[in-house]
């Protein structure tokens, strides 16, 4: 199957419709969380991915702090801004569409979460040493992350190390069963590796390829509804930047 792999839209609809229309038709789309959060769009966010084609959908950090089951409190103001936002904003189908949500869920031979198979919400895997730490709590040949907003690997190679692999865009990566990778899609609505263009994944459960791409959105049409919404502009600037 075609699937296609997205991440941290952050209530950026702009972005996420990119996304859609760039990807093309697909068998299922996986989304691994934080549908809302930092964006202006979080209802229309939601009430597309909900229409996605044989959607798997896993639960973010912010969607957990929009429902009101963790502690804004570790959030920076700004974030805090947002999730208070937010709550403020959600339909209750769309609340009730974010409580349903798992924090972890399994396809085959995939594991798939936000953060980390040990702290599905919460914790980030951006080096080598978080990512070895994980590969001891999924069982699966493969397990695919959110969360950092980087379209980032990493593989256990035969002699049991940990392997960073960084991507250019629209460069293929093979996943192999015969090594462990923890793969990740990168940011839809808010990515964080200076390249401001929407990122996300194709991957080929046949095959076993994951290929990564970017797209680019009219930022500054987001950026002036985060503006009118009076979220905070900080969210507004880095949309421009990748940051």
């Amino acid at each position: 199957m075609r699937i296609l792999v997205i991440s941290d839209i952050h209530a950026n609809l702009t972005a996420l419709e990119a996304v859609i229309e760039d990807a093309g038709a697909v068998d299922t789309v996986w989304c691994l969380g934080d549908l809302v959060g930092y964006g202006p769009d979080p209802n229309e966010s939601i009430e597309l991915v909900r229409s996605l084609p044989k959607l798997v959908c896993l639960l973010g950090n912010h969607d957990a702090a929009a429902l009101g089951l963790i502690d804004i409190g570790s959030f920076n103001h700004d974030a805090q801004l947002s999730a208070l936002w937010t709550q403020r904003k959600l339909t209750k189908e769309n609340y009730l569409f974010l409580g349903n949500l798992k924090q972890v869920t399994y396809k085959e031979n995939v594991t798939l979460t936000h953060g980390s198979p040990k702290n599905p919400v919460w914790e980030y895997i951006m080096d080598t040493y978080s990512a070895t730490e994980n590969f001891k709590h999924f069982s699966t040949a493969i397990c695919m992350v959110g969360h950092s907003h980087l379209p980032i690997s990493f593989e256990l190679n035969g002699s049991g190390n940990t392997v960073l692999k960084t991507h250019k865009p629209d460069v293929q990566f093979t996943a192999s069963l015969k090594n462990k990778v923890i793969l990740n899609p990168g940011s839809v609505g808010q990515p964080r590796d200076h390249d401001p263009r929407a990122s996300y994944a194709i991957f080929d459960d046949t095959s076993l390829t994951w290929t990564l791409h970017r797209v680019e959105y009219d930022i500054a049409e987001v950026q002036n509804r985060i503006t009118q919404s009076g979220l905070p502009t900080r969210h507004a600037m880095r949309l421009a930047f990748g940051w």
